[in-house]
């Protein structure tokens, strides 16, 4: 594919130069080029931030990409307002891996940027408004009105006002028409104030004055002058107390901070006395908003098995960039891990470490942190929009060598990576669905560290099939643990047949007798339990018993899901919430009952069954907060909950002794979904939740409870018997042509009108049927929920032959068929969503 971007010379660097090629946060395929005021000119460098106006009102911040003397053809360039870094904020190598990221996952460039850079970051600007100076109120010929009035004198004694600011003044919701009224009548100018949303974490210190702090007699004869004075005696003593001078005049230089000085009531006045005084100063001081922490313990020794393994990653490492670890659950991936990112730091290389979720973060964190310290960096959405500038400059400055992430750290300014370890890398949550791009995290990081000559390990105990195939291929090392680490051994599993006990009327709140005694006898033995639906809310929707309703989405064509905590209706696309009905809305009737089982439902369930039993609920309402996932995790390692009921997040990483019994309510939910990778994710989503249980050196039991016991997967899961099921999966998939044998495109049409959206779908399909390529175009068909947002769907799906340039043409000839159909004016509001790579 010919890059959208222009010629790949964007890297180079030199004098002279009276253009700069700046990638904006913005939908549009290439850089803009900005002219470079002669004063900028010493300071630009590629990868800092600066300052531009787009368009004729807005104010950005774009990123340098390029440098040269070549002015652009179609537009007349306007110049750089400011530079905003001293230093650049990105490196070469990360606008190297922009550009890759664009074109591959058919985006803008603007859009990557806007998806890497954390928004701490970006500009932030708003309106203002102040005096107009040619405004005479003397001689005004526009008479003014009261609340006019109220506006010109607040200026007067502020020289600019927020739009925020004037509603106060006023004390009325909106005032744009008043000051459309003053701009009218020339009174004021509105103006646009540009800011960082950084703000560094400034505390107030204090310290004794430096030529006191050195000497022992001057320190006496302050304790002389305040004698009498008991609350600047107390400051003083507990300042020395906490600051020990005598010992180390040096310990003065960074003082106290004021706040602690304070807190145990001495007298602030008395404090302000002191300074007055000339024996305290107070000064400034940034601290970092994420605390350093010292690394408590060393490695472990590893077992023969993991020694082994470490070993043949190694030797797979000279011949190879990425290599699989396929591990059995628990067999001590993580202390491999350890192993190597220690040597790669020790090497001087930079290390990142992949998690699929948040919930994962959160406990091996924990067990990284003691073997690391202050050297590791943790990067993910939970974190403020200050705290991740803080990691991303932590990165440039070499605070933070090693960084664990979700899948936004591969975005990190990394200078000189040496290993990206990808853990659990079969997860789906490492594709990034909406906005743009829409990349996957492995296969991203894979290319990331071709960039920087680096090594990949994805490490997982149920590999993607994909992985799979290109370890089988010899593309990939492979290493594989088929033993749990120390005497723990792999669970027993139970398959418990929900329609058997139906029959024999032995089925209880949707639990079978098997489930229930197994449940009770771990509770006897003072252990614990996990629960897993792959559905959070109480049920799945609300039914009328008479004539069938059912409450839907107003924007959407699926049903509401019922939340029994806030007495609610919600959807889970759209967030669209209503209360629910007294009667049915359709037939005035007032049998209306729900349907289904989520997590909220089973944890009621199970508090009725067993009501000494705590409970725990992990999904994602009760996790919405900060620290939701350490609070619930806290609670269950420190046994204050028996059993925990939770959705995906509960089915990977977690580690705890004293879990011996993992129930899966509904097997055939897992297996029973419209897509070619389903038999994949449910033998993965089985295996990694079973693979909480007995972790020690107590066995762990698994109940699965199915409608149909018999499904040839189930026991696939029980024997342990990946491989053959990964050959089984792959003869379907050769003959029936999907991925790892082709590359597949899926292509959404979106637009409020059906037919518009149905029309312009099969335009594009007859298009894309011309582009002369070996491939297979299927569809345009509804979507499998037609309607989102109140955007019907049509979706096509093309199978891309992997061989030659088949892709790169295919994506050239597709950029020129959307741009022509969307300057067609019938589908001018049509949108078209490219996911390359569909998970």
């Amino acid at each position: 594919m010919e890059s959208l971007f222009g010629d790949q010379d964007f890297l180079e660097k030199s004098s002279g130069n009276n253009f700069a090629d700046i990638v904006l946060p913005v939908p549009i395929p290439r850089m803009f080029t900005y002219k470079i005021p002669p004063l900028l000119k010493p300071q630009i460098q590629i990868g800092q931030r600066v300052i531009v106006q787009f368009g004729k009102k807005k104010v950005l911040t774009g990123i340098i990409g390029k440098v040269h003397n070549k002015p652009p053809q179609a537009y007349e360039a306007k110049p750089i307002l400011d530079i905003l870094d001293d230093q650049p904020s990105v490196n070469p190598l990360q606008i190297r891996f922009w550009v890759w990221m664009a074109e591959y996952y058919f985006c803008h460039i603007g859009e990557v940027m806007f998806a890497a850079l954390p928004s701490g970051l970006r500009l932030s600007s708003e309106s203002k408004i102040q005096l107009n100076p040619n405004f005479d109120p003397e001689t005004n010929k526009y008479p003014l009105d009261v609340r006019e009035e109220k506006i010109l004198e607040a200026l007067e004694n502020k020289p600019e006002l927020s739009y925020e600011d004037c509603e106060k003044i006023l004390g009325i919701k909106s005032v744009h028409p008043i000051l459309k009224s003053l701009v009218a009548k020339e009174a004021i100018l509105i103006f646009e104030k540009v800011q960082e949303k950084y703000t560094p974490k400034v505390e107030t210190r204090v310290r004794l004055l430096p030529e006191i702090a050195a000497d022992k007699n001057a320190i006496q004869a302050v304790f002389e002058a305040v004698q009498g004075k008991a609350k600047q005696e107390s400051i003083l003593l507990k300042f020395l107390r906490d600051v020990p001078v005598f010992q180390n005049p040096k310990l003065n230089e960074r003082g106290i901070d004021k706040a602690s000085l304070l807190e145990e009531g001495d007298s602030e006045s008395s404090l302000k006395t002191l300074i007055k005084n000339g024996v305290f100063e107070s000064f400034k001081h940034v601290v970092n908003r994420i605390e350093d922490e010292k690394a408590v313990r060393e490695a472990y020794e590893l077992s023969s098995s993991q020694q082994t393994a470490l070993g043949e990653i190694k030797t797979h490492f000279e011949t190879k960039q990425t290599v699989l670890l396929h591990g059995v659950t628990g067999s001590g991936k993580t202390e491999i891990y350890i192993k190597l990112i220690q040597e790669v730091l020790d090497s001087g290389s930079q290390v990142l470490m992949l998690l699929p979720e948040i919930a994962l973060t959160t406990q091996i964190v924990g067990r990284l942190r003691q073997v690391f310290g202050s050297q590791m960096g943790v990067y993910h959405s939970k974190y403020s929009d200050n705290e991740r500038v803080e990691v991303w400059n932590g990165v440039i400055s070499g605070r933070f060598s090693f960084v664990v992430g979700v899948r936004s750290s591969i975005f990190l300014p990394f200078d000189s990576l040496g290993l990206i370890i990808v853990d659990e890398e079969h997860e789906p949550s490492y594709k990034q669905f909406d906005p743009a791009p829409r990349f996957h995290a492995r296969d991203a990081a894979i290319m990331l560290a071709y960039f920087h000559q680096a090594r990949t390990l994805l490490g997982s105990a149920t590999p993607s099939f994909e992985s799979y195939y290109n370890a089988a291929q010899g593309k990939y090392g492979l290493t594989e643990i088929s033993h749990r680490f120390g005497d723990a051994h792999l669970p027993e599993y139970q398959l418990a047949d929900l329609s058997a006990d139906r029959k024999k009327n032995l089925l209880k709140l949707d639990s079978t007798r098997m489930m229930r005694e197994k449940i009770q006898a771990a509770l006897d033995r003072q252990e614990q339990v996990i629960i897993f639906q792959n559905r959070r809310g109480y049920s799945p929707y609300v039914q009328c018993e008479d004539c069938g309703w059912t409450g839907d989405c107003v924007q959407c064509d699926v049903s509401l899901t019922y939340h029994q905590f806030a007495e609610e209706l919600r959807c889970h696309y759209c967030g669209y919430k209503e209360k629910i009905p007294q009667s049915c809305p359709a037939c005035g009737s007032s049998q209306l009952s729900t349907q289904g089982m989520g997590t909220e439902r089973i944890e009621e369930s199970l508090s009725l069954l067993f009501p000494e039993a705590r409970m725990g609920r992990m999904d994602l309402d009760t996790t919405r907060n900060k620290y939701g996932y350490q609070r619930l995790l806290d609670e269950f390692g420190a046994g204050q909950i028996d059993i925990l009921v939770g959705t995906q997040m509960i089915t990977k990483g977690l580690d705890f002794g004293k879990v011996t019994v993992v129930g899966i309510w509904d097997g055939d939910r897992i297996l029973n979904f419209p897509d070619f990778r389903a038999g994949e994710r449910a033998y993965q989503q089985i295996t990694q939740v079973a693979g909480r249980a007995g972790r020690r050196d107590v066995k762990g039991q698994v109940v699965i409870q199915s409608r149909n016991p018999d499904n040839e997967l189930f026991e696939r899961v029980i024997r342990g018997e990946y491989y053959e099921f990964f050959r089984q999966e792959m003869i379907e998939r050769k003959k029936f042509y999907y991925p790892p044998y082709v590359k597949l495109v899926k292509i959404t049409t979106r637009h409020a009108d059906f037919k518009v959206s149905e029309k312009a779908a099969h335009a594009l399909h007859r298009e894309m049927a011309n582009i002369p390529v070996k491939k297979i175009v299927l569809g345009p068909e509804k979507g499998i929920i037609a309607r989102i947002k109140n955007q019907y769907q049509f979706e096509s799906m093309i199978k891309l032959d992997r061989s030659g340039d088949t892709q790169a043409t295919f994506k050239e000839s597709l950029g020129k068929i959307l741009e022509e159909l969307q300057s067609r004016p019938e589908f001018r509001s049509v949108r078209w969503v490219v996911d390359v790579d569909p998970s």
